[in-house]
């Protein structure tokens, strides 16, 4: 992806189509689900329609190379999290290999008192894991929210 960020022509932006088939929509579903059968095929069949549409590849596309961008901005978040200790709560598929746990325990770099919750599942862990984030997003809400 960074050599299409960097340098977006023909033979760059090949391999990032690639992204964009079924197999590719099917596979951030899956990766890291250690039960397959918790993951309903319609959720990755829908998404690949939507992104099947006409002209939503150069969409996707032009989404990708501009995901560079968010990099250039991980400082002034994190100068935001250090200067504010906004509560933050984390619950990140442990399988997830487009954003890796890693991602969610830096968190706790500039925000000691973040809660990271490392669940068995994926990228799209509400598909395999839904009741126990909800679980832990009531929990973190009730202790902060007045009722």
């Amino acid at each position: 992806m960074w050599a299409y960020q960097a340098n977006p022509t023909t033979q760059t932006e090949a391999p990032i189509r690639q992204f964009l088939s079924l197999d590719a929509t099917r596979w951030q579903y899956i990766t890291g689900v250690a039960d397959e059968t918790l993951v309903d095929p319609e959720c990755w069949h829908h998404d690949f329609a939507l992104l099947s549409r006409p002209g939503n590849d150069l969409v996707q596309l032009k989404l990708l190379h501009d995901y560079a961008t968010n990099v250039a901005m991980y400082p002034k978040v994190h100068e935001y999290f250090r200067a504010s200790r906004v509560p933050l709560l984390a619950v990140w598929g442990r399988g997830d290999e487009i954003f890796g746990p890693a991602g969610a325990e830096a968190f706790t770099d500039d925000l000691p008192e973040a809660q990271i919750h490392l669940l068995d599942g994926g990228h799209f862990l509400l598909e395999s894991a839904l009741d126990e984030v909800v679980g832990l997003i009531r929990e973190f809400m009730e202790a902060r929210v007045p009722a």
